[in-house]
């Protein structure tokens, strides 16, 4: 075994010393002892790729060398990182390091804290390039960039051009696009599951186009994407609703683009039915699936329901929409041998496995149905004097559900407002909150006024359904139990609940 002496010069200068100096400077060190020399003239020392290194290198991994040596470190490595890989593979090698010039030896006390030093710098550069990588990444993709991954089923690539930069974006293709619009039009139909959709697809030889099989979990996964859909403020909201963070303002979402859905920086749930801080971005390719149908299938991968034909009566027409206000998860049926005989817990609740504490109280399903059948008739009461529009055209249908867009978009706007207003009373001065007061006030009022006419204009638009919704209300007790999860479905977004209260989002 003999020592290793490295020199490197990248470019000649008077004021830069020489190879043959730096060896000179080496060979002292050796004291008597056999060595070898390695050198690379004309080489930066920003990375490794230096072929008298590399020679020098494999002797260490052969076992050829018991010690390196150099003028001075920055001769060897100007990178934090790439010294600190080195000196692993020294240390595997049982090679010690020296530096003549600047007293650096590894077979001492403090060349080795030199080395645990260079060590610390080394993870912090690591870390430091890794945030850059994901800060890059998410700068990207919030701007629309392709950021590569698995291809969707029903799109190809084609180039574009983002902000002066050239980059990818999704190209729809019509026959896989068929066969996808048929899969979400089939799930939205609640008497469809997902098991009936494959053996549809298998029975009717619709074979996938790439190849591969139909399966549930393929399909289920498509559904839940939001890549496929032309994204409106009913999009928006459902994701905002969930607690995705959006990127994209609510006036963006015009019923063209389809989503990027992104993990997220601080998103540790591995659920995916799980949205909290999630990262929405719009997409510039346009999507093909209408927002009520993605938004009905997706709602029922959310709320776990794959067929209402697997719902029995001891169940609850009120499963998939009642929450816990809590924690946000799903109220389940529990049954128990007790005059109630069924009531909801908390799917997260501690006797369950997870660690939410529940709602608060004992919630029985025969009361809360009750409860609900009362408060959905006094919904539909407030409405019984309107006059529903039967006939406006095409035309004048497309004017009346723009305008509506544009006052949900105002709405969202005017909540967003409240909430920034809101957030900066704490440490505010008396004259900056009565400020914010007043203009509260104004914005709240304004809110209610936009909510008023918003639930007038849905009303409106689906007077037929309603119609058809009192009439079975007025014959409940013969309903099926599909009827009632129809009925429910219509009305009810959600009903959350926690100590006690609840809380009622209608879609109308």
């Amino acid at each position: 075994m003999y020592d290793a002496l490295y020199a490197r010069q990248s470019i000649e200068k008077k004021d830069s010393i020489s190879i043959e100096s730096q060896l000179e400077y080496c060979r002292y060190e050796t004291h008597g002892e056999a060595y070898m020399e390695y050198s690379d003239k004309g080489f930066s020392g920003r990375d490794t790729n230096r072929p008298g290194f590399e020679s020098m290198m494999n002797d260490i991994r052969t076992g050829k060398i018991k010690r390196v040596v150099v003028y001075k470190l920055d001769r060897i490595s100007r990178s934090i990182l790439d010294f600190a890989n080195m000196m692993e593979i020294f240390q595997k090698y049982h090679v010690e390091f020296v530096s003549s010039t600047e007293k650096f030896d590894t077979s001492t006390p403090i060349g080795r804290a030199m080395l645990n030093i260079c060590i610390v710098f080394a993870q912090l550069e690591r870390e430091t390039i890794q945030k850059r990588v994901i800060d890059a990444y998410y700068a990207r993709s919030k701007r629309g960039f392709y950021m590569g991954g698995r291809l969707p089923y029903g799109y190809r690539l084609t180039s574009t051009v983002i902000d002066n930069v050239r980059t990818s974006m999704y190209e729809e293709i019509p026959e896989e696009s068929e066969q996808l619009k048929l899969i979400y039009f089939m799930y939205a139909d609640t008497d469809n599951s997902l098991g009936d959709i494959v053996r549809y697809l298998n029975e009717h030889q619709i074979k996938n186009l790439r190849g591969a099989s139909w399966n549930t979990s393929r399909i289920s996964e498509m559904l839940r994407n939001p890549v496929y859909v032309q994204a409106d403020i009913d999009v928006y909201q459902f994701f905002r609703s969930q607690g995705a963070n959006i990127y994209n303002p609510a006036s963006d979402f015009t019923g063209y683009n389809a989503c990027y859905l992104y993990k997220g920086r601080v998103s540790t749930s591995r659920k995916q039915s799980d949205l909290s801080d999630k990262e929405i971005v719009l997409a510039p390719h346009k999507g093909f699936i209408p927002s009520k149908t993605w938004l009905a299938c997706r709602m029922r991968c959310l709320n776990n329901r794959q067929s209402t034909k697997t719902c029995k009566p001891k169940n609850s027409w009120l499963v998939g929409k009642v929450k816990c206000g809590n924690c946000g998860y799903a109220l389940t049926i529990r049954k128990a041998k007790t005059k109630w005989g069924r009531y909801f817990v908390c799917s997260q609740s501690g006797s369950c496995g997870g660690n939410c504490t529940g709602a608060g109280c004992t919630v029985y399903a025969d009361v809360l149905e009750e409860y609900m059948l009362g408060a959905i008739k006094e919904k539909l009461s407030e409405f019984q004097k309107l006059s529903y529009v039967t006939d406006t055209g095409e035309k004048g249908m497309y004017t009346f559900h723009k305008k509506n867009m544009t006052k949900e978009i105002r709405l969202i706007q005017v909540e967003e407002e409240i909430e920034e207003l809101l957030s900066k009373v704490s440490g505010a001065s008396s004259v900056l909150i009565k400020y914010i007061d007043e203009k509260v006030s104004e914005l709240d009022a304004e809110r209610k006024a936009l909510q008023k006419e918003i639930v007038t204009a849905n009303i409106i638009d689906t007077g037929g359904r309603l119609k058809q919704i009192t009439n079975h209300l007025k014959t409940w007790k013969t309903l099926s139990f599909e009827d009632r999860q129809a009925v429910v479905d219509t009305l009810i977004k959600v009903i959350r609940i926690a100590d006690g209260n609840i809380e009622i989002t209608w879609n109308i």
